[in-house]
């Protein structure tokens, strides 16, 4: 069968792990990377052995491209969807969807209208930590799920990371950049989400970049850096969450923690793909390891393309696919939302829970 083949567009930091991984795959092949900076292009392509290093609009006119896989700056996401959609691709996009709802509707409008697949990261919930932990749940090991936390405390990217600033634009912050792992790692775990409310706010209206090459520089804060939020799932299951750039000592807390009427899950962090994974239960008097049940534990991302390319041969919807990534998108927003107008937020999209893989390393785990 021939292999279905990819583009990758965006050739910065978060490319280089994609294409160790998408070119060291049996399910598609890599034909062309791009960039606005075609020499960077063109660098990736000859790092990777990938046959052509291209601009957006060469990659997006070549018949051949099957699955744009869109690697470029949050700003642009949609954009780029939105033309590789119409140039009939199906798309995958880094997190998140799109940087409004509007944006993330007319993705997945456009996708219905062209027949066409979206998919969006994070695709770590597919890895053998968050896998091994929907088995738990479904097995029965804390009985019914009826509550769960999240915490992600830190002090923000301005001091190691080479271009920080969008990270506090618009679009930006701990709740859009890291909140989609804790959120999919939530739907995927618990189901989809009724109701959001939470306060946000900005503890420091100004940051001072500490990282090379823009040492010293300072960065006008444009979105809210801390947020605590509540979450009222389907299922009746309670959750709260914490995202924060304003924690500088950071936090001994758990990442993800799920209380169910027979015991607790401690689940791995969910910007990782596997372990450790542990469970105490209502008669222990500690948590206690779990072995992982599934495969797909190093730095996996990608793995959401592959299924994708997959989907695509089954006629199948792909597990990261879009309705999951908007419905994430306006949870975000809605913790916004509510803490701006001081009520609850109630949800308008729904998704489906992500079929589960099948437990063990072997072949055909996505079927």
């Amino acid at each position: 069968m021939n292999k279905l083949k990819a583009g990758i567009v965006g050739c910065g930091k978060i490319s280089g792990i994609y294409l160790q991984n998408l070119t060291a795959n049996r399910e598609l092949e890599v034909a062309a990377c791009a960039d606005l900076n075609v020499a960077r292009a063109r660098a990736s392509a000859d790092e990777y052995g990938i046959p052509r290093g291209c601009t957006p609009a060469e990659l997006l006119a070549d018949p051949a491209i099957d699955i744009v896989v869109n690697l470029t700056i949050p700003a642009v996401h949609a954009e780029v969807c939105l033309q590789a959609l119409e140039a009939g691709k199906h798309v995958y996009v880094e997190k998140p969807l799109a940087v409004t709802r509007e944006e993330g509707r007319a993705i997945l409008a456009k996708a219905a209208e062209k027949g066409r697949l979206v998919g969006s990261a994070p695709d770590t919930f597919l890895g053998g930590g968050i896998q091994t932990c929907i088995k738990l749940i479904e097995d029965g090991w804390i009985g019914m799920p009826v509550a769960a936390s999240a915490f992600m405390i830190g002090r923000g990217h301005e001091h190691w990371h080479p271009d920080p600033e969008f990270y506090y634009a618009k679009g930006g912050g701990p709740m859009f950049d890291m909140g989609p792992y804790y959120l999919t790692a939530l739907v995927a775990m618990l189901g989809p989400i009724r109701r959001v409310t939470g306060s946000a706010g900005i503890s420091y209206p100004q940051r001072t970049i500490t990282s090379q090459p823009k040492f010293g520089r300072t960065i006008q804060v444009e979105t809210p850096t801390h947020i605590a939020g509540v979450l009222d799932f389907r299922s009746g299951a309670i959750g709260t969450i914490i995202t924060s750039f304003d924690a500088f000592g950071g936090t001994e807390l758990p990442r993800i923690e799920i209380y169910g009427s027979e015991g607790t899950l401690s689940v791995p962090d969910p910007n990782t793909f596997g372990g450790p994974v542990r469970v105490r239960r209502y008669d222990a008097t500690e948590f206690g390891d779990m072995p992982l049940t599934h495969g797909f534990t190093d730095n996996c991302r990608g793995l959401g393309v592959l299924d994708m390319a997959v989907a695509i041969r089954q006629g199948r919807i792909n597990r990261a696919n879009g309705e999951l990534a908007y419905h994430v998108l306006e949870a975000m927003h809605g913790f916004h939302n509510a803490s701006m107008h001081g009520k609850h937020y109630e949800m308008h999209s729904s998704c489906e829970r992500p079929a589960p893989l099948k437990a063990g390393l072997a072949g055909g785990i996505f079927d």
